[in-house]
């Protein structure tokens, strides 16, 4: 009798925890739903650390090809927080083939036009939006490491057995015989095994924490896979096909899946179940055992693996940037979806995304455009919100602007350059390599024109050989094939090539004592000359801009460097 008492007794509390496990799930799942309703059409609240930007990448860094945007304009663009701004996945996978999606432009406009599709179907069905984003959440993050690092370590590890555990798992079976037969002697040998068990448990799982971290990722990307291609978009049948054939490929290794990894979505704590099983896991080592199954398997499909992670980071990738749409729709922030044609890049009132209350500008060029302006007059800037817009077009079929029109561009900047301290390199050598690789591209053979933006050609030199050279290095980034927008300082470079260049600046008010920016772009060069004024503003001393005003003037007439 006390034997029925004590195992039921034991039952009620397995059901007990259980069930608070369940109930927790389910609070915290209509937390989450409730959380993706409300979100849709605010800002990203994402937290960003150091080592997160480490381990993005991933996916980009294992799926390299021509005609990606590389680290010079990746940095010059600040596309880190444009990818920021743009980045409302859930999933590592959704985030690193977000990162991956931003850095390589499509091959076609039906490639754009079909992620366009995909993009707007997630807009006007929000509840297959966060039913899709409620199995992302599932799957979860990876942390400080890409997921492409733990598979390589898989590679690592061989071929694993299982005998052991087996073998001490089935002296369980007599031990619990002897409860039946001799209670205390079938306890002391069901602890012993458990403490043995449970002394070794730890150390094998040190060694292979960083691989089930890997393999659990995988199986719930494999659960993932299964329902997402249950939800069957109707604007995604390619996306289902494959899910489906990768989560064929890979049903073998999802046998055991449960027992590998403790907690969906990767989250922190654990309810009262987690905990029971946690401690059914070291007893038992019921993950190692399906770990080293689960290898043997993965190890195998690496391709398919691959394929899965590539298909639902695409379709997170879109749904990122239907809430991207909608947070600019519900700011009252235009967008449009550019024409990929015509040999005229030509743009009505676009705008910067980083920039809250951006300043608007039009442009249409078909060469080259040169702009001056003094410092802080918006140049800068401007280079940079027509290299995103291109940018923008060519990768999300969107751009922040009220219409755009250009073709399809290999896209190329030289901007934020600094010296290289690492390998020795001053300002000078770190800028003429980087001018060098955009006409290196200028050569190559592609359908496509380079469009480069270039900030400041050659500041690191003397005047007389940095107008000389950037006149001809300027000269060389024109024609058939490329097109150059730069920002310059020297108006000598207006005159030099005005035949080539069309003329626009950026032009400051100063008033009352201050200065004044309106950020307005106007055709024509820069006319005034605000710089010795600025020296007034700041309270510098009225002889040395007397003087420098004399020496200006005095060049200008003659020529001529005089010192006073």
């Amino acid at each position: 009798m006390e034997y029925l008492i004590f195992w039921g007794a034991m039952g009620l509390i397995v059901l007990f925890l259980a069930g608070q496990g369940v109930l927790a799930d389910k609070r915290e799942k209509a937390r989450f739903e409730k959380k993706l309703y409300e979100s849709y059409g605010k800002r990203p609240d994402k937290e960003y650390k150091v080592e997160r930007f480490v381990r993005i990448p991933g996916y980009y860094e294992h799926h390299r090809e021509p005609g990606q945007i590389d680290d010079i304009t990746w940095d010059d663009l600040s596309m880190d927080q444009v990818f920021m701004r743009l980045n409302y996945t859930i999933s590592s996978s959704g985030e690193e083939v977000l990162y991956h999606m931003l850095r390589t432009p499509a091959r076609s406009g039906e490639e754009l036009a079909y992620f366009d599709n995909v993009v707007t179907y997630f807009m006007e069905h929000p509840d297959q939006r966060v039913a899709f984003q409620k199995l992302m959440r599932n799957m979860g993050s990876t942390g400080k490491f890409s997921l492409y690092d733990y598979l390589e370590y898989l590679r690592t590890l061989g071929d694993r057995s299982n005998a052991r555990d087996t073998i001490v798992n089935l002296l369980y079976l007599p031990a619990v015989l002897l409860l039946f037969l001799q209670l205390p002697v079938g306890l002391a040998a069901i602890a012993i095994l458990m403490v043995y068990n449970i002394m070794t448990y730890m150390g094998i799982k040190r060694e292979i924490e960083p691989y089930i971290t890997s393999l659990a990722y995988i199986a719930r990307l494999l659960t993932g896979a299964q329902e997402t291609a249950a939800l069957r978009f109707p604007v995604c049948e390619r996306e289902n096909q494959r899910l489906i054939q990768g989560k064929k490929a890979l049903s073998r290794s999802q046998r055991g899946a449960f027992w590998v990894f403790s907690k969906a979505g990767n989250t922190t704590g654990g309810s009262p179940l987690d905990i029971l099983l946690d401690y059914v896991r070291m007893a038992f080592h019921v993950d190692l055992i399906f770990f080293n199954r689960m290898l043997r398997e993965i190890s195998m499909h690496g391709e398919e693996v691959d394929q899965l992670i590539t298909t639902l980071g695409y379709l997170e990738s879109a749904v990122s940037i239907a809430m991207y749409r909608a947070s600019l729709d519900a700011e009252g922030s235009a967008w449009c979806r550019p024409e990929l044609q015509g040999d005229t890049l030509s743009a009505e009132q676009l705008y910067h995304p980083l920039i809250d209350r951006p300043v608007k500008n039009s442009i249409s060029a078909n060469r080259g455009v040169l702009l001056t302006g003094s410092n802080a007059s918006g140049k800068s800037t401007f280079l940079k919100t027509v290299a995103l817009g291109a940018l923008m077009a060519q990768t999300l079929n969107m751009v922040l602007a009220d219409h755009y029109r250009a073709p399809m561009y290999r896209i190329y900047s030289s901007m934020s350059l600094r010296d290289d301290l690492e390998s020795g390199e001053s300002y000078y050598i770190v800028e003429i390599k980087s001018l060098k690789r955009i006409l290196d591209a200028r050569g190559e053979d592609s359908p496509r024109p380079v469009l480069c933006f270039v900030d400041e050609v050659l500041r690191g030199t003397n005047t007389v050989e940095r107008i000389a050279a950037a006149t001809q290095i300027l000269v060389s980034l024109t024609g058939e094939g490329i097109q150059c927008f730069a920002a310059t300082h020297d108006i000598e470079l207006t005159e030099l090539l005005a035949g080539l260049y069309d003329n626009y600046h950026f032009e400051e008010e100063i008033r009352e004592g201050d200065i004044l920016f309106n950020y307005t772009l106007r055709k024509g060069r820069v006319g005034s000359r605000n710089a010795i004024r600025l020296l007034e503003i700041m309270g510098y001393d009225q002889s040395i801009i007397q003087k420098a005003q004399r020496q200006a003037e005095g060049f200008l007439r003659q020529g001529i460097w005089k010192l006073s």
